[in-house]
């Protein structure tokens, strides 16, 4: 017959004995993302978040089925019309009930190996945050070279000693304290299909032209001639995404007419002197 198991027991200094309260082995970790018809991907990502305490999503009025498919994984679902990425997740984060919240886009899915490392992580860590490395899927071909890939973002953070900027476009995670890198890799699946990447490069070029705007900035017609050559060269060879196959040529024509599409949205913005709405869909 096996015995029960039994709480260590420690003797304190006026000799009374006192049961010791194991600690806890594995952070508890809220998943926070924001959505917008994410039915493509949402389900890979949610498969590799089942270990986390909770999972909130804020979605910006899907009309697929990513709401549903956030409901079969029991996430916490909010509905938030979108004005912004910063404050569309600061909203998220918010919404967590624990400390220390990973918060990703709908198209970051962590491997394996990251998600053991991050689950090894003791909960009396002195660190205030964590990056982790990412690598672009294009296409459904992942990127081993450029500037897309092998960059560290933070996306694991102590809310208590930071959080997310409140840029509409490119925010970031700020904390105070020491960010360790991790090994192991996120990846980023961007963009699956050319209409999404043409819808995605539609949108993003007319936020960032409204936000260049906004800061009283223009284009001279040089710099519009010059933008599609120049960072074509800039994208393909100097960060050497000709290594990527044609795939790689793909994301430097695309990246190339991101910075033409926006250059030429801020100057007609500069023409009609006047700030349209932006749309609230996003990917």
């Amino acid at each position: 017959m096996s015995l029960p198991k039994l709480s260590p027991v420690i003797v304190n200094m006026s000799g009374l004995m006192q049961v010791s309260t194991p600690k806890p082995t594995e952070l508890k970790i809220s998943a926070v993302i924001i959505t917008w018809n994410e039915e493509k991907i949402i389900r890979k990502t949610l498969s590799r978040l089942s270990w986390c305490d909770e999972i909130i999503i804020v979605d910006s009025h899907s009309t697929d089925k990513t709401v549903a498919i956030c409901k079969e994984f029991g996430c916490d679902v909010y509905t938030r019309t979108f004005d912004g990425y910063g404050s569309q997740k600061q909203f998220a984060i918010a919404r967590a009930t624990n400390d220390w919240v990973l918060c990703l886009d709908a198209d970051e899915i962590p491997t394996e190996e990251l998600v053991q490392e991050i689950r090894s992580i003791r909960p009396d860590t002195a660190y205030a945050g964590f990056s982790f490395p990412m690598n672009l899927v294009f296409l459904d071909k992942e990127f081993r070279h450029g500037k897309e890939s092998g960059r560290y973002f933070t996306r694991l953070f102590n809310r208590q000693k930071g959080g997310v900027t409140c840029d509409r476009v490119h925010e970031s995670f700020k904390v105070e304290g020491q960010v360790k890198k991790l090994e192991h890799t996120i990846l980023h699946y961007s963009y699956t299909s050319i209409h999404q990447c043409i819808e995605k490069l539609n949108r993003y070029s007319a936020l960032s032209a409204e936000i260049a705007y906004g800061k009283g900035k223009r284009k001279s017609a040089l710099a519009v001639f010059m933008g599609l050559p120049f960072n074509f060269f800039k994208y393909y060879l100097l960060e050497r995404n000709c290594l990527n196959g044609m795939k790689g040529f793909y994301w430097s024509v695309f990246s190339a007419y991101y910075h033409f599409m926006k250059y030429v949205k801020l100057n007609e913005l500069n023409q009609r002197r006047t700030i349209p709405i932006a749309d609230a869909a996003y990917a």
